[in-house]
Order: structure tokens, then sequence, then C-alpha cells
């Protein structure tokens, strides 16, 4: 199976990947040697996540080249300067048993964030080849122009967004800037497969609500997508909405779903998402 690939800036990111957190140990290898025996060839992790010493074993055991497999790892908001984030990003590759990953991304801002001196502490590990490309994650419209106009060129944005949260903001920005735009959770965590608009659309098609949510996505340009699936069977439902083609009716239904349901908004840690 080819899985689509969209570009930005220099970097080739499969559009559907396999989402890691929260798995960890003997289960999270597991989940990277089945993905990749199935096809995948994007895999996303963390500092945060406390698995990417699994991550690098499973995708060292599924035997593939280091070039067939994008490799996202994201460096936790308590690095708040360049210097901070190359010591942790040396520690990631160190877990991971890599020479580099292809994306490396700061996953949160926080208040003590020193973002230009972040954002060229990124540059710099991208100009040493150990990141092919460099972005930011859960960061709001105005921090992410304000990330862009550094002018380092970050390739993606990753946060939250599947089908009952708008981020139509967000994608304007990404989209005006030649930026990939990765969603994670794009099944809203499970919460928002029963909705009755997404069961017609499935029915309709013969497939899951879960693959009609990814199908959605796989709609819009210039987005990719993470979700979690540990076992064997989810992983290759999640591959089956590549085959799925949405039509007006369907985009319409799916429309009428609220679009303002956060599942991934933690207190202390996430940005003032409208003004920030």
């Amino acid at each position: 199976m080819t899985i689509p690939t969209l570009q930005a800036h220099g970097m080739r990111m499969p559009r559907i990947g396999l989402g890691t957190w929260p798995m960890k140990g003997r289960d999270c290898q597991a989940a990277v040697e089945s993905a990749l025996s199935l096809g995948y060839r994007h895999i996303d992790t963390a500092e945060m996540y406390g698995n990417e010493d699994a991550v690098g074993a499973g995708i060292a055991a599924a035997g593939l080249p280091r070039g067939d497999v994008f490799v996202t790892t994201k460096i936790w908001n308590d690095k708040t300067n360049g210097a901070a984030i190359r010591r942790a990003f040396d520690a990631c590759l160190a877990r991971l048993a890599m020479p580099y990953v292809d994306l490396l991304l700061i996953h949160w801002p926080s208040p003590q964030l020193d973002l230009p001196d972040a954002l060229d502490g990124l540059a710099a590990i991208r100009a040493e080849g150990r990141a092919k490309a460099i972005g930011v994650s859960n960061f709001p419209p105005r921090l992410l122009r304000r990330a862009i106009e550094r002018g380092v060129g970050l390739a993606c944005l990753q946060v939250e967004f599947h089908v009952q949260l708008d981020q139509s903001r967000l994608l304007e920005i990404t989209r005006a800037n030649g930026m990939a735009l990765t969603a994670y959770s794009p099944l809203a965590k499970g919460g928002g497969l029963d909705q009755p608009a997404l069961r017609r659309v499935a029915t309709k098609h013969g497939a899951t609500p879960a693959q009609v949510a990814l199908a959605w996505l796989l709609a819009l340009d210039g987005v990719a997508m993470v979700p979690k699936a540990a076992s064997p069977a989810r992983q290759k439902e999640n591959l089956g909405a590549l085959a799925l083609r949405l039509d007006a009716e369907d985009l319409t239904a799916i429309a009428t779903l609220p679009k303002d349901r956060r599942f991934v908004d933690p207190a202390g840690l996430a940005p003032d998402w409208v003004n920030g």
C-alpha cells in the first residue's frame, strides 16, 4: 500500500502516520512493528511520551532502511531556549538510536519560552542534518504567526484537529506559508465517532465512522494525521480511509457537527487558543 505524501519546505511527509501516545515499552514496540508491516511509514513520538526507546526499537526490528520511515519527535515545554532544546534533543536521538529525525517540534509553548532563541536552536539542529525539518505544536494563531516571522522555515504545525474542532484559522496560516498541518487526536479520542451524521455517512459507504473522520481530513489540502492505534486491526481500519471518497452530500452532513469540541486542553499547559 502506498500512502500519499505532502510536501512542505523540502519535507515529504506521509499523510497518515501512527500516533504512539500513551503506549510504552513492549506494547509500543509491537504497535510500531505492526504498523510498519501494514505499510505505515510515518511514526510520531515525543520526549514526554516516554516511549522513544520503544519506537526506535520497533523501527529497527522492522528492518526497513532508515530513509523509508518518517519519524517525528517533540521537545517538552520546560526547555525554553535553544541550548536546552539541543540538550534534550541529544537525549531524544540517543533513545531513538537514530542519527536524525525527519521532523522536530516544540511540543507546547510556555510563557517562559524564548521563542526567537528556541527557533534559532531548531534551525541550528536542522543545519547539522540531525533534523530534516522543524516545526511547532499546539501554537495558537497569533503565536504561530510570530514563529513564522522569525524566518527559520518552519515546515509543520501539529495540533488537535478532527471533525468536531474547527481549525480553519490555523489552516489558513499554514497554507499561506507553505507549511503542513498534522492533526493529532484525529478521531477525537473516540468521543466524536458516535455522532449520527458520521454513522449515516459510514453506512452509506460501507465504512466505519473512524474511516469517515479520517477521510474528511484527507480531503483537506495540506493536512496529515497521526491516529493512535495499538492493534493491527485498528491500524488496518485507519488505513482504509485512503480508499474512501466523500461526496458533497457527505461533507454537508459532517459540516453540521459541532466544531468547538476539544479533547486535549490541559489546564496550566494549553495556550489561549483564540487570542494567543
